[in-house]
């Protein structure tokens, strides 16, 4: 999930997630970071990851690696300051991304994140819609994009939650996917946003 701007529903979608024993990974920017740490720590304590949406939402493709790095590592102090866990993973923002800005990405360390499923939450289309779109393109692998202050969301959640359970699906947070040797298998991300195993 991605927190770019408001506040509105964090804990509720803390207090939905815990429902249903999921952990998800959020994505924050680092001046929300720095706007609500009360939140940020509540995703912490609740066993979610926190991980960084640069410090200022731009378009890293605009920038010099240098200020690709400073936006990260801007953010990775916010949130290290609150939670005392540094973040490893960045979802770009409007995932938006060329060859130079993965590459300062991973000059620090870090992994950039895509996904392959988007819950068009951010449009502010009515639940059911986000749960028909969500569990119609859900595949094994599939990283799916919510946005914690969209309109839509709280309400989606729990028909989504559901239905893939019973399906049989298992929620991880993305490090338990994609970072490598953690977890014994190493997998990568393709241009689509879908998860394939390496080699």
């Amino acid at each position: 999930m991605t927190s770019p701007w408001g506040n509105e529903d964090t804990q509720t979608l803390i207090d939905i997630l815990a429902r249903y024993k999921v952990k998800a990974t959020f994505f924050v920017v680092g001046q929300w970071a720095e706007k609500y740490p009360e939140s940020v720590k509540a995703l912490h304590d609740a066993g979610h990851e926190v991980m960084n949406h640069s410090n200022t939402h731009p378009h890293f493709p605009q920038m010099s690696a240098d200020q690709v790095i400073a936006e990260l590592n801007a953010c990775n102090d916010k949130v290290e300051a609150v939670t005392g866990v540094r973040p490893t993973l960045v979802r770009l923002p409007y995932g938006d991304y060329d060859d130079r800005s993965i590459n300062a990405v991973r000059s620090i360390g870090m992994e950039p994140i895509q996904w392959d499923v988007d819950s068009l939450d951010w449009k502010e289309i009515p639940a059911n819609e986000i749960a028909q779109r969500v569990t119609g393109k859900v595949q094994p692998g599939s990283i799916v994009l919510f946005h914690n202050a969209a309109k839509h969301t709280p309400e989606a959640l729990p028909t989504i939650l559901e239905t893939l359970l019973q399906e049989g699906y298992t929620f991880v947070p993305i490090s338990q996917i994609i970072l490598p040797g953690e977890y014994g298998t190493d997998y990568t991300i393709d241009h689509t946003g879908r998860q394939q195993p390496a080699g």
